[in-house]
């Protein structure tokens, strides 16, 4: 076995790993940003090295640096957690030269299945069912064009080397398809220094099924069953379930069969997972199954399936790579109930899902449920990083339990005053189709308008911030409204603010609420509140021109000047956070009469950048 591992990763990520490790007695090695030296876990690993300054390309991007630790610290091996460096050959490559283990899948593996077009070529050539489309050389315009006409439409544009949604076009007709591709080719090659692309037939129902692989060095490969990862915002998994809803027997040994088929085609040894595309319009059939991509690496949402199979893969990455086979047999994994994760991320779905960044002065779990975080109360989320907060992982003996677990996990998260999407969490669980099942991944984008919470407090959440206050009102005379009629019982009435807006509200009890400190914690949802203020004049009017900085971030671009004339909708200033844009506009035709934002500054959420006054100077 291992005896020392140095964790090329960092948050919730490296405390997994370093769970595991102490376990089989592994001495684990942290290495960290300057940012990141607080965090929980460098303090859990029995040492940590600083390898630089927050942006990742300075540290955990840093493979020179990385090596450097690794040697000084006496480290035996590397693990890349996922992200950073994980899928990338050239490092694992160099962490063998370097005399480590490389805990991650072989740099050939890695390589062959790096590029889709290469990819599926050899899952052709394996047996393994791919989706119709056009795979080849010819990168010509008309003749993309001409494959995309014969496919039929839709059609999707992907890039050969994309990821993450990027480089990625659906396109609806022939008469877009030009201006599509070329749109497409510019972000592939921003992106990812490659702009050839391939053309897919597009799943108007399509299911995200994966395939959970495993391989050793003895030529042992297995399958750990299925997960569904339909659930996605932005081409983003929002939540992951294990097993996959609609998955009949016959089924699931076709997908999972090729799953091991296309592990097997490239000698793959460690952690891996085959996604699939599936459509789902017809439910799930073995025939309407096709092979989509390989991520070479472990998944963030693994825990499901450690959740129904009781194994932990961290372990089995582990052991693999100390040169044991593996740990169990096909014959002896099965299926036990039904897992699902959910991510809890800094983000406010109000906004549009901007992230939001800050110190954590509350953040509270609940109980029962397997939380796999990188954060703690007291902690901060920063703008540098991923900003997902938390895993919620739950696990029943029926889809339905859990569901019905995931949606009260969800509602039971207490986060302030960062902003998160747990409410918008608990409101996708106990959606009626999510609970029958019927998800793909154009569920979140249907139901919008039932998913997002509301801007403005529920009359519930009111009531209930007025229940929490009438000790308080029973003092103030001027808070504790008493109605008055005869033969009548008088009615309470309690002057409250909640999230800075005035309400006269009856108290009244909210199941599962929780007051702390001025904040009202109810169904995911937090809310500042508090007696109604006797000098309170109420919140800005929409036309003061006043432009608020939507989320804390970096200015990246001032493109006008104090005193300039502008116009409705011109574009004043570009924040970015989390590597995520928000480009600020004029609200209306005017003078920008005053200007505080400055290229390259960090800003708060709320504070002013600029005021317009209508008029043109």
């Amino acid at each position: 076995m291992i005896e020392s591992l140095l964790i090329a990763n960092r948050g919730e990520i490296a405390r997994r790993i370093i769970r595991t490790a102490r376990a089989l007695g592994i001495r684990t090695i942290a290495v960290h940003s300057d940012v990141d030296a607080d965090m929980p876990f460098v303090r859990e690993a029995d040492e940590a090295v600083c390898i630089g300054t927050a942006a990742a390309a300075d540290s955990y991007l840093r493979q020179d640096r990385l090596l450097e630790a690794a040697r000084a610290t006496g480290a035996e091996a590397i693990h890349p957690g996922y992200g950073f460096l994980s899928e990338n050959a050239g490092f694992a490559e160099a962490v063998v030269a370097a005399g480590l283990v490389w805990v991650g899948a072989p740099p050939a593996a890695i390589r062959a299945m790096g590029l889709k077009d290469a990819a599926k070529a050899r899952m052709i050539a394996a047996g393994v069912p791919v989706t119709p489309g056009y795979l080849g050389e010819d990168q010509a315009p008309e003749r993309l064009q001409a494959e995309a006409d014969a496919i039929g439409y839709p059609v999707l544009i992907k890039a050969v080397a994309g990821g993450g949604g990027k480089g990625m076009r659906q396109v609806d007709a022939p008469a877009a398809f030009a201006e599509a591709l070329a749109s497409c080719k510019r972000e592939a090659a921003a992106s990812f220094g490659d702009d050839r692309v391939l053309i897919e037939k597009y799943i108007l129902s399509p299911r995200h099924i994966e395939v959970q692989v495993f391989g050793d060095t003895f030529g042992n490969v297995v399958h750990l069953f299925e997960r569904d990862c339909s659930l996605q915002r932005r081409h983003q998994k929002v939540i992951e379930e294990a097993p996959a809803p609609g998955m009949d027997d016959a089924t699931r040994a076709a997908v999972c069969d090729a799953a091991v088929r296309a592990a097997r085609a490239v000698d793959y040894v460690g952690a891996g997972t085959i996604e699939f595309i599936a459509d789902g319009s017809a439910g799930l059939r073995a025939d309407r199954i096709w092979f989509m991509e390989m991520n070479t690496r472990l998944q963030v949402e693994h825990p499901v399936t450690e959740a129904i199979t009781g194994q932990d893969l961290v372990e089995w990455q582990l052991r693999v790579a100390s040169g044991e086979p593996l740990p169990k047999t096909q014959d002896e994994l099965a299926i036990r109930g039904w897992a699902m994760e959910a991510r809890l991320y800094a983000e406010n779905p109000v906004t549009g899902f901007l992230p939001s960044t800050g110190t954590l002065d509350r953040l509270r779990f609940p109980a029962g449920v397997r939380v796999d975080s990188g954060v703690e109360e007291g902690g901060a989320v920063t703008p540098f990083y991923d900003p997902m907060i938390a895993k919620l992982i739950v696990h029943g003996a029926t889809r339905a339990q859990a569901a019905r677990r995931l949606a009260t996990a969800a509602a039971g998260v207490q986060v302030w005053p960062v902003k998160t999407n747990a409410a918008f969490l608990a409101r996708a669980a106990a959606h009626p189709d999510f609970v029958a099942g019927q998800v793909d991944t154009g569920f979140i984008a249907r139901h919008a308008d039932a998913l997002i919470p509301p801007a403005e407090p529920s009359p519930a959440v009111v009531g209930a911030a007025a229940a929490a206050i009438v000790p308080a009102a029973g003092a103030d005379p001027w808070s504790a409204l008493h109605g008055f009629r005869v033969n009548a019982a008088p009615v309470l009435h309690v002057a409250v603010e909640v999230g800075g807006t005035p309400y006269v509200a009856e108290p009244a009890r909210l199941a599962r609420a929780e007051a702390a400190d001025g904040v009202l914690f109810a169904n995911g949802e937090a809310w500042a509140f508090g007696p109604r203020r006797a000098d309170h004049v109420g919140a800005a009017g929409e036309g003061d021109g006043a432009l608020l900085a939507p989320m804390p971030g970096r200015v990246i671009a001032v493109p006008v000047v104090e005193g300039q004339v502008v116009t409705r909708g011109e574009r004043l200033l570009v924040l970015e956070a989390m590597k995520m844009e928000q480009a600020l506009v004029a609200p209306f035709d005017g003078v920008v009469a005053e200007l505080k934002a400055v290229e390259g500054a960090q800003v708060s959420e709320g504070v002013v950048l600029a005021r317009i006054v209508a008029g043109e100077g």
